[in-house]
């Protein structure tokens, strides 16, 4: 069967598709992948076919760094209903349809967000998958997307769905603990827990960055603190990456950052020798190396970083961050600082306490055993067949 990935955000939404993409693949299926043009080469590059949706989250990232702005949840839900419910499914309306029509696929299979996705494909008879890119769960809440989900539903001529089910369409996928989910917005009924293989190889936003730097081997034995702010965010973070990682520098451990491919870390001056600046790493080894991650809170960094077992240190910027933020925080798994008006000082003694919090990294490794024990994704497969299956079904009658 054909089956459609679509996301409409960038590397954070499309990331979670992959694991269900590669068992679809290994199953014998064929995939195709449509999101923004400038998000699809590193999937290309894994042999997948895409196709360029017009529009969606963000374009082309900006040259260099944004001035970090203080963050808002009026706005996040601003942008929500104005532009994922409204602009961007519009402008993407008539590309899906017509992809559809040509490529004829049998299930489409989106990113939470991909709101237009969910629309065009029930307007079309196809069933639809969703996989949950927010960790919390809490980001896209009811009294948020009610209202132009309606009218959205209106232009496409579907009945209305004031109790919202067809956001979860046919099946909803899961790869967070159900442990971390804000229990104010549980799971359907209809969703499925799967658990998603780390990315071991070259980096998935570029070309395989070679072997390990020197430093690497060399590490000294005593605790180490992984720094990154996303892949989108980082280029939205002003000045906090030199506030992080002066506070950090002044500890008594060795200090790993990642900055994305689209900065320098030259741009972050020279660096103590306890501190190590790099584009890219793999994600895995050094979790596995790690006794804390600080970040923006990311729903990809943050469960990364419970399957390490590993607590947090989290700077929320936007989107999710401030709902995984405050998860973190009351889960006692770390601890949340304001992205804006941190101090060096305060990051320096936030991440001291939580490398000698045996609370919080208890709290983390409980829901490290709770994401180990989540079935693999391809016990998932047979479900999404059926669902296929049913389509080929109702094509074929009268």
């Amino acid at each position: 069967m054909r089956v459609l990935f679509s996301f409409v955000g960038g590397t954070g939404h499309a990331e979670p598709l992959v694991p269900v993409a590669d068992a679809m693949r290994a199953t014998g299926h064929e995939v195709a992948f449509t999101g923004h043009e400038c998000y699809l080469p590193p999937l290309a590059s894994r042999g997948f076919r895409t196709f360029a949706a017009d529009g969606g989250s963000g374009g082309p990232p900006p040259a260099g760094r944004l001035p970090l702005i203080e963050p808002s949840q009026q706005n996040e839900d601003r942008v929500i209903r104005e532009y994922y419910l409204g602009e961007v499914p519009r402008r993407r309306a008539p590309g899906y349809a017509e992809f559809y029509a040509r490529w004829r696929p049998d299930l489409v299979i989106r990113d939470e967000m991909d709101i237009g996705a969910a629309v065009l494909a029930e307007a079309d008879g196809l069933p639809h998958v969703v996989v949950q890119v927010f960790a919390a769960g809490s980001f896209l809440r009811p009294a948020v997307v009610a209202e132009p989900l309606a009218a959205l539903r209106g232009e496409h001529g579907l009945p209305p769905d004031p109790d919202l089910r067809s956001l979860g369409g046919d099946l909803v996928l899961s790869p967070f603990p159900v442990g971390f989910r804000d229990p104010a917005y549980p799971l359907p009924a209809t969703a499925r827990l799967f658990r998603a293989a780390e990315p071991a190889g070259p980096d998935p936003a570029g070309p395989d960055p070679g072997p390990m730097p020197s430093w690497w081997t060399g590490l000294p034995d005593r605790p180490v603190v992984y720094v990154t702010l996303g892949t989108i965010f980082a280029l939205e973070s002003g000045d906090l990456f030199e506030r992080l990682l002066a506070g950090l520098a002044a500890l008594p451990v060795e200090v790993i950052a990642t900055v994305g491919r689209d900065l320098d870390p030259a741009d972050l001056g020279q660096q103590p020798v306890n501190v190590h600046v790099e584009r890219w790493l793999p994600p895995a080894s050094v979790l596995a190396r790690s006794d804390l991650v600080v970040s923006h809170g990311g729903s990809g960094t943050v469960a990364a970083a419970l399957t390490h077992g590993l607590p947090q240190l989290v700077v929320a910027m936007g989107a999710d961050q401030l709902q995984n933020a405050g998860r973190i925080t009351d889960l006692a798994i770390g601890r949340a600082l304001h992205p804006v008006t941190c101090t060096p000082a305060q990051v320096r003694d936030a991440a001291a306490a939580l490398l000698d919090d045996q609370r919080a990294r208890l709290a983390a490794r409980r829901l490290q055993a709770e994401m180990a024990a989540m079935p693999a994704v391809d016990t998932v497969i047979p479900e999404l067949e059926r669902l296929a299956v049913r389509r080929a079904d109702r094509r074929a009658a009268p």
